[in-house]
């Protein structure tokens, strides 16, 4: 964000890609996406999914050194509801074995709790997929729904894919098995069509809406698809899941107060210098209006340059 506002102001931008802040940035990007890979082999689904709330919390406060934000009470209020979530997550997850082997995740693949689980996925993203199609209907909740159905099976395979991986670093070879492609396959394609969804809802709505609604379905379909194909719950006390699922819904609340409000910035588009538009003379500048889609008036006010805008 801080370097694409930079190359808007330049007098002669360039393509993001030859900014070095931007480049720095996509491999931040690509080092915590890894990092997230890797987690999935060592802990649970359920605890991992709700800490992407610290991404929020952590963007609303080095905004406000990057990019001159000013700090809200609303983010000091939503950031301590969510670090109180997240202390009850950690406490209160569930404990379970985290080596899964090739044959483990085939015999998970199989249950019949994951069968019917899939059964109503899928027919509730074809009704979904039906009415974004044939109906148009391009609801946020509906875009936003396909997008967490997606992300249930992205969290399955990830977490399959690099469990597998760390058994084979470690000696006991998994890549072997046919399994370890399926899941590979399932990963790169639910998450592909994953982003498809998420860009159009970022397209069609503001990110103020499109973040805390997504971080809710998200996080609501990867605890239960953990819960039903790792079965990750199985032996905790009813105390440990009341007090996890309060930690959930301090986070949810927590970043629902941090992006409720938050207006999206329209960026100070340059000039338009006449003088480089063919067939014009004028060395007048138009300043486009950032609120409406009609451009500014010329500033050289004479009576036909009047009737022209």
């Amino acid at each position: 964000k801080c370097a694409h506002l930079r190359l808007v102001c330049r007098a002669e931008p360039k393509p993001c890609y030859r900014s070095k802040l931007w480049c720095c940035g996509i491999a931040l990007l690509g080092l915590a996406e890894l990092g997230t890979f890797t987690a999935y082999a060592l802990a649970p689904i359920a605890l991992l999914a709700p800490l992407g709330s610290v991404s929020v919390i952590g963007s609303a406060f080095i905004s406000v050194f990057f990019l001159k934000k000013s700090m809200r009470t609303a983010d000091i209020l939503g950031g301590t509801l969510t670090i109180t979530g997240i202390y009850l997550l950690v406490t209160f997850a569930p404990h379970v074995p985290q080596e899964l082997t090739a044959r483990q995740v085939q015999n998970y693949l199989v249950s019949w709790p994951f069968l019917v689980y899939s059964i109503l996925e899928i027919l509730i993203f074809c009704i979904l997929l039906y009415f974004y199609k044939r109906k148009a209907v391009k609801h946020i909740m509906v875009l936003l729904m396909m997008v967490a159905l997606l992300a249930s099976l992205t969290v399955i395979a990830v977490k399959a894919v690099s469990s597998m991986i760390a058994l084979s670093v470690k000696g006991k070879m998994q890549l072997t098995y046919s399994i370890f492609y399926i899941m590979s396959v399932l990963m790169a394609t639910s998450c592909a069509f994953q982003v498809k969804f998420l860009n159009q809802a970022m397209h069609l709505y503001e990110a103020t809406a499109v973040v805390p609604i997504n971080f809710v379905f998200f996080t609501t379909s990867a605890i239960i698809s953990g819960v039903i194909f790792y079965q990750e719950f199985q032996s905790a006390a009813l105390l440990s899941v009341f007090m996890f699922l309060f930690g959930c819904l301090l986070s949810f609340l927590g970043v629902i107060i941090i992006a409720r409000n938050k207006k999206e910035e329209h960026l100070q588009i340059p000039f338009i210098d006449c003088g480089h538009i063919p067939g014009e003379n004028l060395t007048g500048k138009i300043q486009p209006d950032s609120h409406c889609s009609r451009y500014g008036t010329l500033n050289k006010e004479d009576d036909l340059v009047k009737r022209e805008s």
